[in-house]
């Protein structure tokens, strides 16, 4: 069992997900920082409570203060499907954090998208790099790949939860989600024991939300600490042929983990 974090820190905080995922964490009660570019953007957009660090996911030299004392992180931030942007923005923004932690413990609830095992797909393939980044960590980690935001109807509320990420069509048949439900199944899995150790693809089905989601994190099945991919995935990346980035960057955080004794 994980001992619930007090401070969480939310990366793309002032983000169309991020907002909503400040807002959910002060409900439940967390202390919260959220990482900043612009202060006095932020301070006009965030609630009042949440501390503001200023500092850029693209460069590591601003991140150790944002993580410094932080017991949790979540991941909110995204680019474009253009693949230089997601490589150098959502991609290095987990890895540089990951590496500002030094192998510290912390949970980490990380967010990329559905369909990111989708063959020849290289924007997708480097948010999938971002989710074996963090299983590589030794963190106690829940890996969230919504759907499609905001094109669920109006009674279309009941959370599901899938694994194997088989829906790739690439549009909304994949999967719909409304953000502040992405928020709460990042923001609830800090704290509920059956979301560690699980990668799904989140969407709603026609019904009422679910007021507790410990039954649904637990009819997951976990990653294996085997492998650097989700349980049920079909991924065909071996490491050997990986780009060099993503090797250098997998070889030192793994390697901060073990030094770490997690």
């Amino acid at each position: 069992m994980n001992p619930r974090p007090s401070t969480v820190l939310v990366a793309g905080a002032t983000g169309s997900i991020g907002r909503h995922a400040v807002a959910e964490a002060l409900r439940q009660g967390y202390a919260v920082r959220a990482l900043v570019r612009d202060r006095a953007r932020a301070a006009r957009i965030l609630p009042d409570g949440v501390e503001l660090v200023v500092g850029d996911l693209t460069r590591p030299e601003t991140l150790e203060p944002a993580t410094a004392g932080v017991d949790a992180i979540v991941f909110t931030h995204g680019s474009t499907t253009n693949e230089r942007d997601v490589r150098d923005n959502d991609y290095a923004g987990v890895a540089n954090v990951l590496r500002a932690l030094g192998g510290r413990r912390v949970q980490i609830a990380l967010m990329t998208a559905v369909g990111t095992t989708r063959p020849g797909v290289a924007y997708a393939q480097w948010k999938l790099r971002s989710e074996r980044l963090v299983r590589a960590s030794g963190n106690p980690y829940t890996i969230v790949l919504p759907g499609w935001f905001d094109y669920n109807q109006h009674d279309q509320r009941t959370i599901v939860m899938l694994q194997g990420d088989r829906r790739q069509s690439g549009t909304p048949a994949d999967g719909v989600i409304a953000r502040d439900q992405i928020a709460r199944v990042l923001i609830e899995s800090l704290h509920i024991d059956a979301a560690d150790h699980k990668t799904f693809e989140l969407v709603a089905e026609h019904g009422p939300e679910q007021t507790d989601l410990t039954p649904v994190f637990g009819a997951l099945l976990p990653d294996s600490s085997e492998s650097l991919d989700a349980v049920e995935d079909a991924v065909d990346l071996p490491v050997t042929s990986e780009p060099e980035t993503f090797r250098h960057d997998l070889a030192t955080i793994s390697a901060g983990n073990r030094g770490a004794g997690v």
